[in-house]
């Protein structure tokens, strides 16, 4: 495993606050020169600490507001099943996170939609498809109250 020294940290915090920041912007974070950075930042991506950027979007503005947390018990398993059920839940738009779980369900997901209409449309003509799933059990956002897309490094 590679270890990673307070700059290199500092620079991943950084990136997290702003994942737009220039070389030089985060050289002046770590007080660095930018090659140095640069050279550290391409190895932070190439070695995998750095997945990829994003941009965060408004989910309220595109209308996709409404987030409801699903738990899937499957009716049976196998290696088979979780693969497949792997591959139908990553063609779906609408889950945006997927987590296999242990305890009494087997996955948890979330989905946005644009209300709970669609949802009840999504719940039975998509999930409602999968023929393995013996229960779903809904979980509906009322208010965000903690967001953070970083991890406490």
């Amino acid at each position: 495993m590679d270890t990673l020294d307070s700059t290199d940290l500092q620079i991943l915090r950084a990136l997290q606050e702003n994942s737009q920041r220039t070389t030089k912007e985060l050289a002046q974070c770590v007080n660095l020169s930018s090659t140095p950075v640069f050279e550290r930042l391409k190895r932070l991506e190439k070695k995998g600490y750095i997945k990829k950027y994003v941009a965060v979007l408004d989910a309220e503005k595109l209308n996709q507001g409404f987030r409801v947390f699903c738990t899937v018990k499957m009716s049976r398993i196998n290696r088979e099943i979780a693969s497949d059920f792997t591959r139908r839940i990553r063609a779906i738009p609408e889950v945006t996170e997927c987590y296999n779980i242990a305890g009494d369900y087997d996955y948890l997901l979330k989905i946005h939609a644009p209300d709970m209409k669609y949802y009840q449309t999504f719940l039975l003509n998509v999930l409602g498809t999968i023929d393995y799933i013996g229960s779903i059990h809904s979980i509906f956002v009322m208010d965000e109250v903690k967001r953070e897309y970083g991890i406490h490094i």
